[in-house]
């Protein structure tokens, strides 16, 4: 049974783009990917060949806001550098 209380902060590459993606989500990673690789708006829908590559799991919603901002803040490649 999946935990209703986990908050993931993820990092998603797409090599045709040479970019990174950071985002949060309380869904699982594999169901938030695969809306992104749909028809999604947005910064993810330029590409279609994103992966996940890095997970983190946290006990709350804010907490997970907050490193998702941090990551944004420092930029997705530095911090992978430093954290990754």
């Amino acid at each position: 049974m999946e935990n209703q209380n986990v908050y993931t902060v993820y990092i998603l590459h797409s090599l045709t783009l040479k970019k990174y993606y950071v985002g949060s989500t309380s869904m699982s990673v594999a169901a938030r990917l695969k809306k992104h690789l749909s028809n999604h708006k947005g910064f993810t829908s330029k590409a279609k060949d994103w992966k996940v590559i890095l997970v983190i799991e946290k006990s709350t919603k804010s907490e997970a806001l907050k490193l998702e901002r941090q990551i944004k803040k420092r930029g997705i490649q530095r911090w992978l550098e430093v954290n990754g």
